[in-house]
């Protein structure tokens, strides 16, 4: 089956198109979760969309499982690749087909950059809003795949928010259009629903987005605290008074040492948390929500609170929590990232918990999240090397996903289920409800050969690094009987 596929795939590409050697297929053998990882049987690196399609409908015919791939900085091993299938690297297409500034909207292929959608979109005086930590390197297709978020999606929203079409080939090879280059349309959201599939029901061709104008004005403040849990008690003041800052992101002490080492960033000295409070639109409101947040903030009684006084502080600010996932790898050989939501008024208590988590399994944990949603970025810090390190940290997060759910939250905000927390998928949702979304999926891929192993539980997986089991299932935190 493995000749005969890539016989077929030769027909569809030329030879610079298609990666077979192992030493090539070594660089796609796992995403930003490495921890997991898996050989391809193939890369084919369409350049054109009829490509893709046309290596889709191959896929569909030889029932080859297929996993779409943009930049591969999926942290829950979404895009990880399927023994026996092949990865479909999208980054070609990297083409902005249409910019219109009179309709604020970028019509994009898949493979453009995120950052990318701002940069061309600046001179007409707008941008893209969603911004994840990963955003001069993910691409619009993975943020679709997985409704990526960023800092200020508490004002803005997910990327669902700012797609208003697309066109896709779904896993059967049909091409569907949907939407358009507004919100008025009739009937079922199909750009919802498509977005944040994960990949199952097939592969975003070309997004329509949404741009909006730049704000006029910023008052972004960096606030230090003794502790977790009054950065956390801030927040829930912010939220309460009504205010609706652009974003909200807290960094604890470990964090903070990461971003020092990494880009030298300059927090209060003695801080165990910092906060980050952004507040962003026309100058005349700005000027009032300022008042009231300068206020909160000051009887919050922080250690030091310290308002940017220019762009280029502001953006040394945000350069800091922009590079904290990156830069902890200054601390530590490897790390989790975990992707937990708590409700808001149980932040404080979801980090007192955390912290004590840590002391007790002697794991460092270094916490870096969208704190105005809830949206927790524990990153577990453990040694690969060391034997049993790995089965440790991924009880840790396990129990911390755990801990969200009990608390009335998520398995995830924006990382998505992958493979890392697909077995979670029933402390969530009842029996009912999974089996309402596997005919969702069959729906759209009845052969199941669309990123399979992803999401579901007791699904086929990639192979584990060093594990025949799951390492949360070799820890005890999960069970497959």
């Amino acid at each position: 089956m493995s000749h005969l596929a890539i016989q077929h795939l030769k027909t569809l590409l030329r030879p610079e198109q298609l990666l077979l050697r192992s030493e090539q297929l070594a660089v796609y053998q796992s995403d930003g979760l490495t921890a997991f990882q898996q050989s391809p049987l193939a890369v084919a690196i369409p350049v054109t969309t009829d490509e893709v399609v046309a290596l889709v409908r191959l896929c569909h015919q030889h029932h080859l499982p297929f996993v779409a791939r943009g930049s591969g900085t999926s942290l829950s091993g979404g895009s990880l690749p399927v023994a026996g299938g092949i990865i479909i690297a999208m980054n070609r297409l990297n083409r902005i087909l249409k910019m219109d500034p009179l309709n604020r909207i970028a019509v994009v292929e898949s493979g453009v950059i995120n950052a990318a959608v701002s940069i061309a979109a600046a001179p007409h005086g707008l941008y893209y809003a969603p911004d994840p930590s990963s955003q001069t390197i993910c691409t619009i297709g993975g943020n679709v795949a997985f409704n990526s978020g960023g800092a200020h999606c508490l004002k803005y929203g997910m990327t669902a928010n700012h797609v208003l079409g697309m066109k896709a080939v779904l896993a059967t090879g049909e091409v569907v259009e949907w939407g358009g280059v507004s919100r008025e349309s009739v009937g079922p959201d199909w750009c919802g629903l498509f977005t944040g599939n994960e990949g199952l029901f097939g592969i975003a061709l070309e997004v329509t987005l949404q741009l909006l104008p730049k704000a006029e004005c910023f008052h972004t403040v960096l606030a230090g605290y003794n502790s977790l849990e009054e950065a956390g008690d801030t927040v829930s003041a912010v939220i309460a008074s009504g205010l609706l800052p652009g974003a909200m992101e807290i960094m604890d002490a470990l964090a903070l040492e990461a971003a020092v080492a990494a880009v030298h960033a300059e927090y209060p000295a003695g801080a165990e948390a910092v906060l980050i409070v952004e507040l962003e639109g026309p100058r005349e409101v700005v000027a009032e929500d300022r008042k009231r947040l300068d206020a909160i903030i000051a009887a919050s009684k922080p250690i030091e609170a310290r308002p940017a006084r220019d762009a280029e502080e502001r953006m040394a600010i945000w350069k800091g929590r922009k590079s904290a996932f990156s830069a902890v790898g200054r601390l530590s050989p490897d790390f989790i990232v975990q992707d937990g939501v708590v409700p808001r008024r149980k932040l404080g208590e979801a980090l007192r918990r955390i912290g004590e988590m840590s002391r007790e399994t002697r794991i460092r944990v270094a916490n870096v999240f969208h704190a105005g949603d809830g949206n927790l970025h524990p990153l577990i810090l453990f040694n690969g090397r060391v034997p049993g390190d790995l089965d440790r940290a991924e009880a840790l997060a396990g129990r911390i996903l755990k801990m969200c759910v009990e608390m009335g939250g998520s398995l995830t905000g924006e990382h998505g289920l992958g493979v890392e927390k697909r077995d979670f998928l029933p402390d969530m949702f009842r029996e009912e409800e999974i089996d309402c979304m596997k005919r969702l999926k069959s729906a759209f891929d009845p052969l199941g050969i669309a990123n399979p192993g992803k999401m579901f539980p007791g699904s086929e997986a990639p192979s584990l690094t060093q594990h025949g089991l799951h390492p949360l299932e070799k820890a005890g935190v999960i069970s497959r009987e």
